[in-house]
């Protein structure tokens, strides 16, 4: 009876101390007396109790790290990089990256500092922006070439952020908003100066539409009077006499129609008898002066 709880008692103490389970993206080290004697990978093991027993666990997942440096650039400013180092433990040397090793954040954020001290200072603060991608990859290549021999793989190196001094970054800013305000201005200034050309051909063109419109007016009057002439001279009456008539007509007619308006002002001419006459030798006066430019008009539009 005594054997056999003894027994009992010894087979549950081997399976609480002598099963264990290792997780899914984890490896673990077993050590027999102190000395390493196996690695085991997920799932659930054995081991001799007080003989044997688990030293630790290590994670093969990818693990990030972020370190802030100050440095200073080669045009003397003080600016903050903030890296982003994505590493893992490689599964076939999980020996060095647990023996060998004590520290690897610490000794990863040493390399970052050591990279960037020596990159960034021979670069100016505008290139520093522009070549965050270069300093990143040489961070990533001085890290593998130290961390593999750890059992450390690197995937990926970032500058995530790159933060001069406060002063230097609102001086940054007023010389970007002055650059912008400057192209602005000449924007707006060959805008009015397109306005301005706009409107002065439009004037012009305006203006010799209106001349043509007069002269053509004119013309079309002259010719309606010579038809006149021509219809009353047909029936007996001189051109004299016809053109003080055609006269005496369009004035009556003026007079009708201003009188149809009564916000209109209306002038009475003197009623002589000559008064037609002299109305119309100012008529003919006047439309041989205009003739006269219109002529001198056209002889210098077509020299031109």
């Amino acid at each position: 009876m005594i054997q056999t709880i003894l027994l009992i008692v010894l087979g549950l103490l081997i399976l609480i101390f002598g099963v264990f389970i290792v997780k899914q993206q984890q490896i673990a080290i077993v050590e027999r007396f102190g000395r390493f004697h196996s690695i085991r990978k997920p799932g659930i093991h054995f081991l001799i109790p007080i003989v044997d027993r688990v030293s630790g666990r290590v994670s093969i997942r990818i693990q990030q790290l972020d370190v802030l440096v100050e440095t200073k650039t080669k045009d003397d400013v003080f600016v903050q990089l903030k890296v982003s180092v994505q590493y893992l433990v490689l599964e076939d040397s999980v020996y060095d990256a647990f023996y060998r090793l004590e520290s690897p954040q610490a000794q990863i954020t040493s390399y970052i500092f050591d990279t960037v001290r020596a990159e960034v200072p021979k670069l100016r603060l505008d290139d520093v922006f522009e070549k965050k991608d270069d300093i990143a990859i040489a961070i990533k290549r001085e890290l593998e070439e130290a961390m593999n021999t750890y059992g450390y793989g690197i995937i990926k190196a970032l500058v995530t952020d790159i933060d001069p001094d406060h002063e230097v970054k609102s001086a940054m800013n007023r010389i970007n908003a002055a650059e912008r305000q400057k192209v602005a201005a000449e924007y707006e200034g060959e805008a009015e100066r397109i306005r301005i050309v706009a409107k002065a051909t439009a004037e012009a063109e305006s203006k010799r539409l209106q001349g043509q419109g007069i002269a053509d007016q004119r013309r079309e009057i002259a010719k309606g009077l010579e038809e006149s002439v021509e219809v009353l001279n047909q029936v007996g009456i001189n051109s004299q006499e016809a053109s003080a008539l055609i006269v005496i007509t369009q004035h009556y007619d003026t007079l009708h129609a201003m009188s149809e308006n009564t916000n209109s002002n209306l002038i009475l001419l003197p009623n002589s008898p000559n008064s037609a006459s002299n109305m119309l030798n100012d008529l003919v006066t006047s439309f041989a002066v205009g003739s006269k430019v219109q002529e001198q008009t056209d002889s210098t539009n077509q020299a031109e």
